[in-house]
């Protein structure tokens, strides 16, 4: 059976001369011992997959994460542009503030890339003209087109009590944008903001928003007092015109991923 014929393609999209592709394997079945076997069958038992990111370029190029690709092939250039020692400096000092590596090797020509393959789940972004700020550690790869930069919160404050860092990843141009997200595609919800509407979420599972959406905290009541009774407390909050991509389902997912045994037997609730 070939590679083509192996994998999945559930999601693609096309720009520039740059066509993306995540790939999907059904299941893994090279187990070679008792032990492997039963970790892979609890695998596929839990719809545990493994995923990849393929790139087919046509005269286009992509930028990625420093060491994502896995092989290449075809006729292709590595670049990567740091800009003489102040350009370094510059760009680790980026990196340390939005929690990103800023080196992004660019790949350029004719050929295929195959970033390495894990159990994560990628999204596709298209941006056309446009600019979003993304979630800490969120960017895996995008068209060479795309402009990356550090983005700073409003206020110290709000960054600290929304437990969002105080600088975040800034994509902007047109271009493809691959991200890597805490939960399944399909579990990513999108809100369109309109001018003096607020859209409030009681934690910090926004991934993805538009760079003119601003993120702010604020009291679920009017006074502290009243907000402790009512329970809420805080909200981080996005107001402005534009949208935002929620992963209601990600504190789930951290839960199970920090304790396996975290179901209640008399009511079947998450502790």
């Amino acid at each position: 059976m070939s590679f083509n014929e192996k994998y999945k393609v559930i999601d693609s999209a096309e720009m520039n001369g740059v066509e993306i592709e995540v790939l999907e394997l059904p299941k893994l079945e090279g187990a070679s011992s008792p032990y492997m076997a039963a970790n892979l069958f609890y695998a596929r038992q839990s719809g545990l997959k493994v995923r990849m990111v393929r790139v087919h370029l046509n005269k286009g190029s992509i930028k990625t994460e420093a060491g994502a690709v896995y092989y290449s092939h075809g006729r292709i250039q590595s670049d990567t542009k740091i800009g003489g020692v102040t350009g370094f400096v510059k760009k680790s000092i980026s990196g340390s503030l939005t929690g990103e590596s800023m080196i992004k090797p660019t790949y350029s020509g004719i050929g295929e890339i195959n970033l390495e393959p894990s159990f994560k789940h990628y999204f596709i972004l298209k941006l056309n003209a446009s600019s979003v700020i993304i979630d800490d550690g969120a960017f895996y790869c995008c068209t060479g087109g795309l402009t990356l930069a550090p983005a700073m919160q409003r206020s110290a404050s709000a960054a600290v009590l929304g437990n969002e860092s105080l600088f975040q990843l800034k994509v902007s141009g047109t271009g493809l944008l691959v991200l890597e997200i805490p939960v399944p595609k399909d579990e990513l919800v999108k809100y369109d903001i309109q001018k003096g509407e607020e859209l409030k979420v009681d934690g910090n599972f926004a991934v993805i928003r538009s760079s003119n959406v601003q993120f702010s905290v604020t009291k679920s009541q009017k006074s502290l007092i009243k907000s402790a009774m009512g329970g809420e407390g805080f909200f981080n909050t996005y107001t402005g015109e534009g949208s935002v991509w929620l992963a209601p389902t990600a504190p789930i997912y951290r839960k199970f991923s920090a304790n396996p045994y975290i179901v209640n037997e008399d009511n079947n609730s998450l502790e």
